[in-house]
């Protein structure tokens, strides 16, 4: 039996190992899809090690970067990106390959095209500095899209959330959501962002998945802004992480 995986932390908010599972009985796979919650990056070497029939693992937060030194190799598009959120691992003759990829960018470009009017959406703002951030950032760059990242620590290149005003919002008609606020069970936090100066012209689009509507997601809508959650784009992403694994 195959074994294919998750790590991060933590991993409560996760639906891939449900995906997985369900995918596996439903195509009669003979698989299963284990959660590695770790503290530490550096335990990542004792899951490879103590999991011989492993053939690949999903990366979530907050290891999306940190996982990249222990790798082999990385492919050319996620080192782009600086971030990997799958791992293909061949095993010949005693030895271990591990190589890098990134779905999330494939996930996220499809996921969200269906919402972007290239007369409109010329800018955007991106919420967070993560892994996670770095595949939007490269995924709207495809659509022509200008986009800047907000952090509450922000560097020279980055806005602080103190910055967003109504010049901002007039001008960055996407906004998306990188961070992990608003995740269950902190259903109650959002991004500190001005939303009563949203329109119906703006798209709010949220990596968070759980719940369905996130406080985020919520108070954009009450001001008539086209919404969207990260549920399709994890779909859209383990596809093409299971392409990467068996491809």
């Amino acid at each position: 039996m195959d074994t294919y995986g998750l790590i991060g932390y933590p991993l409560k908010h996760s639906f891939s190992r449900a995906y997985f599972t369900e995918k596996f009985a439903k195509e009669e796979i003979d698989a299963i899809y284990l959660n590695f919650e770790i503290e530490n990056i550096s335990l990542f070497t004792g899951i490879i090690e103590s999991q011989p029939t492993l053939k690949g693992l999903n990366v979530t937060l907050p290891y999306k970067e940190q996982v990249i030194p222990f790798l082999d190799e990385i492919d050319p598009r996620a080192q782009t990106i600086g971030a990997v959120n799958v791992i293909k691992i061949l095993r010949e003759n005693g030895k271990v390959k591990l190589t890098g990829y990134n779905s999330d960018i494939i996930g996220f470009q499809n996921s969200i095209s269906p919402l972007i009017d290239k007369n409109v959406h010329t800018k955007a703002l991106i919420l967070g500095t993560g892994g996670a951030s770095k595949a939007v950032l490269n995924g709207l760059k495809a659509f022509g899209i200008e986009s800047v990242l907000v952090s509450r620590t922000p560097n020279p290149e980055q806005l602080s959330y103190l910055d967003i005003d109504q010049d901002i919002i007039n001008n960055y008609k996407v906004i998306v959501n990188t961070s992990p606020l608003g995740t269950f069970p902190n259903v109650e936090d959002a991004p500190d962002i001005p939303y009563h100066l949203l329109s119906n012209g703006h798209v709010l689009y949220d990596l968070v998945y759980n719940p369905a509507e996130t406080k985020f997601l919520r108070l954009g809508k009450q001001q008539g802004a086209t919404i969207k959650n990260g549920a399709e784009m994890l779909e859209l992403q383990a596809r093409a992480a299971w392409e990467i694994w068996n491809g």
